[in-house]
């Protein structure tokens, strides 16, 4: 918690002398509409409660399935498969998309323009029936009884919510979690540092002719969506049309962030791209076997070994000054 604290507050005195820790043409973050300005303390209690909930079971039906289920740390907070099957065993349609930068990123799914917060995606997995994953809908007052059983729990949130005297609910739960979820701030790659080996750099040449048009700006998205799939009315998963209804939507689905992307693997919206080099030879631009290798390791140069590592982004072992 003390290496949070002051993670909090050197971003702060940073981004209050100029020097925000990420890349020009990134907008300051702001707060949630409707969200006022807090203390400090505030804010690092609302932090330090939603990385527990991240990370707590209890959020789920049955109590076997976390946030950090499906997104974890040493993948970037992704999965490692295709998809992930939710508490009642039913298939995911989507692969899990890792979580770097989040905070800027929306909207924030593969294909509904609507998720736009993180406060109100944080339903999508908990409440969310298409398909089922923590398997919540219906017992929405489960979680205060749950959570209010630990008076640690009860602590955490009159800490983070003073305003309404540390109500336990799900609307709360959301607001913390997103807090915690804005400090997955990743931009410490080899390429922030700017030391991309030999090969790195013919490849970056290679991304900016083939792959730059989508792939933009410091987190490598457009933030749009496109087809990279014939349409077919026959699948499972017809993307963005599955939101609007509009015909030209069918098989369009939202850049992904390249972040990371390495770590992230498998690939494709629904998994089904089990290499690196497969993913890119779905995007039908030609490539000779040298653009190839020297592509991915330019992709390679896009991880960031120390955001797969801190320890307070990881699942916590203290609160309340005792061992959990």
């Amino acid at each position: 918690m003390a290496r949070l604290a002051a993670g909090l507050l050197a971003l702060t005195a940073l981004v209050a002398a100029g020097r925000p820790p990420w890349p020009t043409g990134l907008p300051v973050p702001t707060r949630p509409a409707g969200e006022p300005a807090m203390p400090p303390a505030i804010e690092q209690a609302r932090v330090e409660l939603g990385r527990r909930l991240f990370y707590d079971a209890d959020l789920s039906r049955d109590g076997t399935m976390a946030c950090a289920t499906c997104h974890e740390q040493k993948r970037a907070f992704a999965d490692g498969n295709r998809t992930h099957p939710g508490v009642t065993g039913e298939p995911g349609r989507r692969n899990v998309p890792g979580l770097a930068n989040v905070r800027w990123i929306a909207p924030l799914t593969f294909a509904d323009p609507a998720q736009a917060t993180l406060e109100a995606q944080v339903a999508v997995p908990v409440f969310g029936t298409h398909p089922v994953e923590m398997g919540m809908k219906g017992l929405e007052g489960e979680i205060a009884v749950r959570l209010g059983r630990d008076d640690c729990y009860v602590r955490q949130f009159r800490s983070a919510f003073p305003d309404d005297g540390g109500r336990i609910d799900p609307a709360n739960v959301a607001r913390a979690v997103a807090a915690f979820e804005r400090t997955l701030v990743s931009f410490g790659s080899a390429f922030d540092r700017g030391a991309l080996s030999p090969d790195a750099r013919k490849g970056r040449a290679v991304f900016a002719r083939a792959c730059a048009g989508c792939h933009v700006g410091p987190l490598f998205t457009d933030r749009g969506y496109h087809r990279l799939d014939p349409v077919d009315p026959a699948a499972p998963d017809q993307g963005l049309f599955e939101a609007t209804g509009r015909a030209e939507d069918h098989a369009r689905f939202r850049t992904p962030s390249l972040r990371n992307v390495l770590l992230t693997g498998p690939w494709w919206h629904d998994g089904s791209a089990g290499t690196i080099e497969e993913a890119i030879r779905r995007h039908r631009r030609p490539a000779t076997s040298e653009d190839m290798a020297v592509l991915v390791a330019f992709l390679r140069a896009l991880s960031d070994p120390e955001f797969t590592t801190r320890a307070d982004l990881a699942m916590p072992d203290k609160a309340c000054g005792r061992a959990l």
